[in-house]
């Protein structure tokens, strides 16, 4: 299949107008785990076990997390999330719940842009979309899903988001 036929069925996957919910990325960040570790050279602070991230409506619950906040900008944090899989959730603007997991996850703030690779899968009510890469720019909403070298895109539409078209 095409990349843009994939582009269209993941266009029709999800109803929503916004996959983020506007506020989220003006709330805190809260970040909790078993330890961790900041290095003040790089601006970046790791949280290792059992980590659970909350901003807004935005969970990520993983193994690992990397918070990366480049020159010290605030506003501009990079996370990163590792786990068998990493895991999040988020509202969007219409009340629905996107749910995602991979092996990892990386959430660019300042871009609202999201990456996830390995084993990746995003749902919103019964559809999903499975893949080796998903990425996914809330600001343009625009989606790419990628199998890889030998692996294909699985997309599994419902009827009943299909007739609210």
């Amino acid at each position: 299949m095409k990349l843009s036929q994939i582009s269209l069925l993941a266009g029709l996957l999800f109803s929503s107008p916004s996959w983020a919910l506007s506020s989220d990325t003006e709330q805190p960040i809260h970040i909790n785990s078993d330890s961790q570790n900041f290095d003040m050279q790089s601006n970046q602070v790791t949280f290792l076990g059992d980590v659970t991230l909350k901003q807004g409506s935005i969970k990520i619950f993983a193994d690992k997390l990397v918070v990366i906040r480049p020159q010290g900008q605030e506003g501009r944090e990079i996370l990163e999330a590792y786990g068998k899989p990493a895991r999040f959730s988020q509202l969007t603007d219409d009340g629905k719940t996107l749910k995602g997991k991979a092996n990892k996850l990386r959430y660019e703030l300042e871009n609202e842009f999201l990456k996830m690779t390995d084993n990746a899968e995003l749902t919103q009510d019964d559809s999903i979309i499975q893949g080796k890469v998903i990425t996914y720019n809330m600001q343009t909403q625009k989606l790419i899903a990628d199998g890889g070298k030998n692996e294909r895109v699985t997309t599994i539409l419902q009827p009943s988001q299909l007739n609210n078209k």
